[in-house]
């Protein structure tokens, strides 16, 4: 018997319509053709990319930029991480489902490959904190619509260092037809300004690969996984990119207390 992973956050984080979510991504491409002055961006092989999880009225255009890259690219199989919102997990938790649902249909899992991670790593399995995570579930409709034939792991992590995260993505990456995406979103409810100087010191962690004095000050729920794949490009001299930075004020108007997005690639 299958076991498989329902979409717990749709029609909440996202739409539960797969034709309202092409009509956003349509929306969202368009605006991309239109104000990207240098196309080659477009062109780029990311073996990573680094995904906000906030629901896609607020930062889908900032993860549809990621995606739409990696997704040309056409990997085999894409590794998805993001920090646990709802129960507290002691290390990884690995989603061992043999497929995951989405508005576009059922997103295969890999869970041969996830043998063979989990032969060399220590995860556990919290079946709940799967099914209630969004930081994950929310990359997935993006990934089947631009890559609707790929496989997928899923990570959760909670209380872990980001170099058993880092030991991960660089054991992943040996493998040319892997990708991952790392889950994070910036900083939470500062004024605009506030969240805005915050923010710079991820975007200048990840864009310089600084490990030590960007990141220090940089607050993100997903910066476990942020340190791990800037130590992983720093450690493979991959090149990383910040492609977009906004917060939800610039969607609402509202900048008494905004949470901050960004997107990037690693390749």
């Amino acid at each position: 018997m299958e076991l498989i992973r329902p979409a717990g956050n749709a029609g909440k984080f996202y739409p539960d319509d797969p034709e309202l979510i092409t009509k956003m991504i349509i929306k969202w491409n368009d605006i991309l053709d239109e104000s990207v002055t240098d196309k080659t961006v477009f062109k780029i092989k990311p073996k990573a990319i680094v995904s906000p999880h906030a629901g896609y009225i607020y930062s889908g255009f900032t993860a549809n930029f990621a995606h739409r890259i990696m997704g040309a690219r056409k990997p085999k199989r894409v590794i998805v991480v993001g920090p646990s919102h709802h129960v507290f997990i002691r290390g990884i938790s690995a989603g061992y489902f043999d497929a995951y649902e989405t508005p576009f249909g059922l997103l295969n899992g890999d869970p041969a490959y996830l043998r063979e991670l989990s032969d060399k790593f220590n995860f556990t399995f919290d079946e709940q904190a799967h099914y209630l995570e969004h930081s994950t579930e929310t990359q997935f409709p993006l990934i089947k619509y631009y890559n609707p034939d790929v496989k997928i792991v899923e990570l959760i992590y909670g209380e872990t260092d980001y170099l058993a995260l880092a030991d991960i993505f660089e054991y992943v990456l040996r493998d040319a037809d892997n990708a991952i995406v790392v889950s994070t979103d910036l900083s939470h409810y500062y004024p605009q300004e506030v969240a805005n100087e915050k923010d710079n010191n991820c975007l200048v962690a990840f864009e310089y690969k600084n490990l030590e004095l960007g990141l220090e000050k940089c607050e993100a729920c997903g910066k476990t996984g942020l340190a791990g794949i800037i130590k992983t490009a720093k450690d493979l001299y991959l090149n990383t990119k910040v492609l977009d930075y906004r917060t939800s004020g610039d969607v609402t108007g509202d900048t008494s207390a905004v949470v901050g997005y960004m997107s990037g690639l690693v390749y």
